[in-house]
């Protein structure tokens, strides 16, 4: 007899990511979604849940898995190729931060790191120097998780942002790629989950006009201002047709998601300006979102 509780497409978001990146927040965004969430679940029960979650016609379920599973870790690359070729339409969201982040977060809660066997006293040199090797191990135990899913870097955002940007991923449509436009200031750090970064520093800046300076790429002003500069225009041609040669390779070798990064001096003119332009380009063949790293988090 033909099971038909599996008729409607079950949608399953899987978050990992590194202890102390924002999974929680990440959770409860989803939850606000229409989410069923599960945090911590054994890989060994991940097949089993599914299927009793489909047999009970859920249609959308989160699951948060990290390092805390231990040696059954591995394991979970194979099960996510399972479920996609089960018909689980599946999207693998991976949390990152950089090593300074986390160490200043474990500090500020004090709070053990799971793979720390030491007991933490005081702020001693030793023990911090602990805890970034536990850092390190644990990076390179997710390396395989996180070369599979779409990756959101929580270095230097708000727990609002990072919830929005959760929201606005699973609301993408699966179905072509997805390509996330990305301003950024150089000054405070390159956005670890970029996978192409443009530097345009080098072009015209607003920040030296009085009357524009306050104002961001996404004015008016500014806008005109920028379309007056032939530089300007070069450089969005020249990363379009850098991305335009390049999409279908990259969507044809099973790539779901794509971030490119345009970084400036402050994250306010230039690259917001690009960011706004190559989003509504793209935005005709592709799921396009934007993020504004600066701006988001005022």
């Amino acid at each position: 007899m033909t099971d038909d509780t599996t008729d409607a497409e079950f949608n399953l978001v899987l978050i990992t990511g590194m202890s102390g990146s924002g999974k929680s927040v990440a959770l409860h965004a989803l939850e606000d979604a229409g989410y069923y969430c599960v945090d911590n679940l054994p890989p060994e029960l991940m097949a089993p849940f599914i299927a009793l979650q489909r047999q009970q016609r859920a249609t959308h379920v989160a699951i948060a898995m990290d390092v805390r599973s231990g040696v059954s870790l591995p394991q979970v690359p194979q099960q996510l190729e399972r479920l996609r070729h089960d018909g689980v339409a599946l999207r693998s969201l991976f949390l990152d931060a950089t090593t300074d982040a986390l160490v200043r977060r474990y500090s500020e809660t004090r709070r053990r790191h799971p793979l720390s066997r030491q007991e933490e006293r005081g702020d001693a040199p030793e023990q911090q120097r602990v805890l970034v090797q536990a850092i390190d191990l644990e990076r390179e135990l997710l390396a395989d998780l996180r070369d599979g899913a779409d990756v959101i870097d929580t270095s230097i955002i708000r727990p609002a942002q990072l919830q929005s940007y959760v929201k606005a991923l699973i609301s993408a449509p699966q179905s072509t790629l997805t390509l996330v436009f990305e301003s950024f200031a150089f000054k405070r750090g390159v956005p670890l989950d970029a996978d192409y970064v443009f530097d345009v520093r080098m072009l015209p800046n607003p920040h030296y006009v009085p009357a524009l300076r306050p104002l961001t790429g996404r004015d008016t002003a500014v806008i005109e201002w920028l379309r007056e500069h032939d530089d300007v225009g070069r450089m969005f041609g020249d990363i379009t047709q850098f991305l335009e040669r390049w999409l279908d390779a990259l969507a044809q070798d099973h790539r779901s998601y794509v971030t490119v990064a345009i970084g400036c001096t402050g994250g306010q003119h230039r690259s917001v300006f690009l960011v706004e332009q190559l989003a509504r380009s793209f935005s005709a063949r592709w799921a396009a979102l934007k993020r504004h790293r600066e701006l988001d988090g005022n």
